[in-house]
């Protein structure tokens, strides 16, 4: 199956009066690289939902936002009274003379004079927390499948065209040897004294060297691979990006050695979905 890198979900749910509200978007990459950012609430869990996204994302550059709105009005502003107390009672003995209003003006500066609630979480909502992420994932999962598809027939069809046009050598093939011995030939009657033997066996030399029938089996073969892979693997784009290297070399071979105009325009062409192959597989998963 072919999954795109590429993807987008989003899922959100409410816990105790919060909207907990989580995105995850990818583009790619040929690592897992995720950039999170997380409220300070559920910081200590920072690592429990990378190793989720890690093991289920599996490739590419990630992006995962997520965020809490207070659906209820809550006071999370703790005055610690005690030690206020305590403040000014030495301000007291330090300066006698003062007024207290003035002692609680210096102690409410004082570390710890006013602080946040503490920011533990609620019994069960790493649970709550975790399967919102799962959830976003699964959206993600669906974008990936749907644009997967599509990279699926595009791939197709530019493999198609290349096998086409592969097929379409073979006529001017054995036209490129005749021209090739026509014109030889005609080379050789200009001149006296030839040693025909050696000019027969130089001739023999350069054809064999213009020979792409191993070229034409090896092409075939990798094509036919691709689709194998495309059909059979998951998780295959690096693996298609190695097999496309590989049509790469036996199609510039091809080229190399083509010594025919209409060769040359079918290999130029097959170039061309090439290259289409090679960027569409990059977004391969």
């Amino acid at each position: 199956m072919i999954l795109s890198m590429t993807g987008f979900g989003r899922a959100e749910d409410v816990f105790e009066g919060k909207k907990i509200t989580i995105d995850i978007k990818s583009l790619n990459s040929k690592s897992f690289d995720l950039n999170i950012k997380i409220p300070l609430r559920y910081k200590e869990k920072e690592f429990e939902v990378r190793k989720i996204l890690n093991d289920r994302l599996i490739r590419g550059k990630v992006d995962c936002y997520i965020n809490i709105e207070n659906l209820e009005e809550t006071n999370d502003v703790k005055i610690n009274k005690g030690l206020i107390d305590s403040y000014i009672n030495q301000l007291r003995e330090i300066a006698s003379d003062g007024p207290d209003f003035e002692y609680l003006k210096m102690a409410v500066r004082l570390p710890d004079a006013i602080t946040s609630r503490p920011d533990e979480l609620a019994e069960g909502e790493w649970e709550a927390l975790a399967k919102i992420v799962n959830a976003a994932i699964d959206r993600f999962e669906e974008f990936r499948k749907a644009e997967g598809k599509i990279l699926y027939e595009e791939l197709e069809r530019n493999i198609q065209n290349i096998d086409k046009n592969l097929a379409e050598v073979i006529p001017f093939e054995e036209e490129r040897i005749s021209a090739v011995k026509e014109r030889y030939q005609k080379t050789l009657k200009e001149f006296e004294n030839v040693d025909e033997t050696r000019f027969y066996q130089e001739m023999a030399y350069f054809t064999e060297k213009l020979d792409i029938s191993e070229e034409k089996v090896r092409l075939a073969q990798h094509l036919k691979y691709y689709k194998e892979v495309m059909d059979n693997e998951d998780f295959n784009g690096k693996k298609l990006g190695f097999i496309s290297q590989e049509i790469g070399r036996e199609i510039n071979t091809l080229g190399s050695k083509a010594n025919h105009a209409q060769i040359q325009k079918l290999v130029v062409m097959m170039k061309d979905d090439l290259e289409k192959i090679k960027e569409q597989t990059l977004n391969v998963l």
